[in-house]
């Protein structure tokens, strides 16, 4: 039994190394667009601080890690169209048969429609090599534009202030980390940063970026003006759904997958950021993925396993203003019930008979997250 994986971040190297924990003897390939090296994608928004060079991410050599997990891994290859009547994945050079593909595709950043002779320049982070080029762009620049107050923008632009380097982020929403924070909290978060010296620009676009002598003019939907050395876009990511898409395979927002992680093709599976779950969840985060990959890995070596989710809180990495957030899921019917004061804000998303159904925990408050975890419901 042949198990094809396609991709190598932390979503397809957890499942093999889960895979191969189930069953020793079963055949794994790996087929993936880069070199396959294992590192933690989370710790590219803040790894500037602490000196982190993209071979210092690297926590184990793809080659190494092959070999350890007894992966035939295909490196630097591009799948460009997945057979399933044949059941062959095709790339430039070669085809690679299947009895189970599982599709670890990832997601990209979110590109803005913005005009100027500047916003081809405009820098993401979404891997190594972007990481590397963003690192060797910001030598000697002291100003950078962070395009996003979401979860990224604000660790990068906690980041760059740990490595000396000022911040201004640009944000449609009028407050920072708007879609998993209650108001008071992100007004915390927001006054932390900026004594640190983040300047917000919220309820605004960037519409234009003329680059003027090696600088970059950012004109906003206020009109208003800023230069900057740099401009980084965090605005988020879109799953990677167009393989699927022309194989046939259902997509919505991400790649469809059922209760045990399957597509609308009983032979094709789906995990990561690439994945919806329930028909529902997009959830582009470390604990999921080691939660679907361990199920998932189940139910290839014939034990079929039904993928949950339990509460799983996300840590926001931005030291000057601690962070754990458990947004209440999108049915959820409550209030917020906050506590603040000038150390943290323990808010608490409460159904009316009581029962805790998100959290958001900033500054001091943050040590309660382990109290508190496990009175939340699970996602599925």
């Amino acid at each position: 039994m042949n198990t094809t994986i396609i991709g190598s971040g932390v979503a397809a190297w957890t499942l093999a190394r889960e895979l191969r924990k189930a069953a020793p003897d079963h055949e794994i390939r790996l087929i993936t667009a880069d070199s396959g090296d294992f590192y933690s994608k989370p710790m590219l928004s803040n790894a500037l601080a602490s000196g982190k060079t993209p071979g210092t991410l690297v926590m184990t050599p793809a080659a190494k890690l092959a070999e350890q997990q007894n992966v035939e891994l295909i490196s630097q290859t591009t799948v460009t169209a997945i057979d399933r009547s044949a059941k062959v994945v095709r790339t430039a050079t070669a085809e690679y048969p299947y009895d189970q593909l599982v599709l670890a595709l990832g997601a990209d950043t979110i590109k803005l429609p913005i005009e100027g002779s500047g916003a081809g320049d405009v820098l993401s982070v979404n891997d190594l090599t972007d990481y590397d080029t963003f690192r060797r762009e910001l030598e000697d620049k002291k100003h950078v534009a962070v395009l996003g107050a979401g979860l990224i923008g604000c660790e990068f632009a906690n980041d760059l202030l740990k490595a000396g380097i000022k911040a201004t982020v640009y944000d449609l929403a009028d407050r920072a980390l708007a879609r998993l924070l209650p108001e008071q909290a992100s007004e915390f978060l927001q006054k932390k940063l900026a004594e640190q010296g983040v300047q917000w620009k919220l309820g605004r676009s960037v519409k234009r970026i003329e680059k003027i002598d090696g600088a970059y003019k950012l004109e906003d939907s206020k009109g208003e003006q800023e230069t900057a050395e740099l401009v980084l876009s965090a605005v988020g990511l879109v799953p990677r759904t167009k393989l699927a898409q022309d194989s046939g395979i259902s997509s919505d927002r991400g790649v469809l997958v059922d209760e045990f992680g399957r597509t609308n093709d009983a032979s094709i599976y789906a995990l990561g950021d690439c994945a919806q779950y329930h028909g529902k969840y997009v959830l582009p985060y470390i604990m999921p993925v080691m939660q679907a990959a361990r199920a998932i890995a189940q139910t290839l070596t014939g034990k079929e396993t039904p993928i949950k989710f339990p509460a799983m809180p996300v840590t926001i990495k931005t030291p000057d203003c601690p962070a754990v957030v458990n947004p209440p899921l999108p049915h959820h019917e409550g209030t917020w019930e906050v506590m603040a004061d000038d150390n943290g804000v323990k808010a608490l998303f409460k159904a009316a008979d009581g029962a805790l159904l998100g959290m958001a925990l900033l500054g001091e408050a943050s040590k309660e997250r382990q109290a508190l975890s496990g009175q939340l419901p699970g996602v599925a």
